[in-house]
């Protein structure tokens, strides 16, 4: 456990549900760089707390740069599903910072990584520039190389690790303003700016016109961001799961937040401690957000 890091309102791990595992482990490592950390069963309280009971026993890995900051991804392995990424609502992309937007976009083009958009300045903003990837699971990464890291009421993260953490969680949600809501009013998070931009991912996702407009609201705690909830297009449905499983692709975000006991949303499973890097023996407990998404929270202490 990381003091300095884990502070409330960090993304501490995203997790990615996959139904084959092991290739999927072997992306992580020989393409992105990263180190597993753990590489254990799921345990069946752990799975229970998830809303997940059917993933007892399944394979998990944990991964982390490093040379980056104490953040993990985890995959989980699932059942196989006809999942297509960018459609539904729920977690719909996580954003990472990385050292060298051009490098890694070139070790990338010919992976199992499908490339969702070339790295380019995004209208309005020249403090990252960031590409888009689809992995082998549907799981959507947004790759940025922050150029500066100061914003109007936002601190993003530079870094020399080649992949390093997930400084913001992408929310995909049938309404902006209760998801916002939600995250505002029972999760204790902070409502940040909102944007009105043309969104090349989520135009082409849909076959909008490329001037399409998208409404997005961040959200923080202090300078810290957290979450950019988009309001999808109405084209957009709920996610499907495998009864018993994690929705498939981007399932589920950890954050660190200051108490439990403040959560006012309901848990799936009363909180328990949990060992392991991640948890460190700390109490934890999954809530289900406005657009379906899976929110771990992890005290800080």
């Amino acid at each position: 456990m990381d003091i300095v890091f884990d502070t409330p309102g960090r993304i501490k791990c995203g997790t990615i549900a996959t139904p084959d595992i092991s290739a999927s482990l072997a992306d992580y490592t020989g393409v992105l760089g990263l180190s597993v950390v753990e590489d254990t069963p799921v345990a069946a309280d752990l799975a229970a707390a998830w809303g997940a009971p059917a993933l007892a026993g399944k394979r998990s890995a944990l991964l982390r740069h490093a040379d980056g900051r104490p953040f993990f991804l985890r995959l989980v392995e699932s059942t196989p599903t006809a999942y297509v990424p960018l459609r539904t609502y729920g977690w719909a992309a996580f954003e990472h910072t990385v050292a060298n937007c051009d490098a890694l976009f070139a070790d990338i083009k010919g992976s199992a990584f499908t490339v969702a958009g070339e790295p380019k300045l995004v209208p309005g903003f020249d403090n990252f520039i960031p590409f888009q990837v689809i992995g082998r699971a549907g799981e959507v990464l947004y790759l940025n190389q922050v150029l500066k890291s100061g914003m109007t009421d936002l601190d993003l993260p530079h870094t020399g690790a080649r992949v390093d953490q997930m400084f913001i969680a992408i929310l995909a949600a049938p309404d902006r303003a209760a998801a916002v809501a939600f995250h505002h009013d029972n999760l204790g998070f902070e409502v940040g700016d909102t944007w009105s931009i043309p969104y090349s991912v989520i135009n082409n996702s849909f076959g909008l016109p490329a001037d399409t407009i998208t409404d997005m609201t961040m959200t923080k705690q202090g300078r810290l961001p957290a979450s950019e909830i988009d309001q999808y297009p109405a084209a957009a449905t709920p996610r499907t799961s495998v009864p018993g499983e994690l929705p498939p692709g981007n399932a589920m975000v950890s954050f660190i937040c200051a108490s439990l006991d403040a959560v006012t949303a309901p848990f799936l499973v009363p909180p328990a401690r949990r060992d392991g890097a991640l948890y460190a023996g700390r109490r934890t407990a999954v809530v289900k957000g406005a657009a379906g998404e899976l929110i771990e929270l992890i005290e800080a202490q």
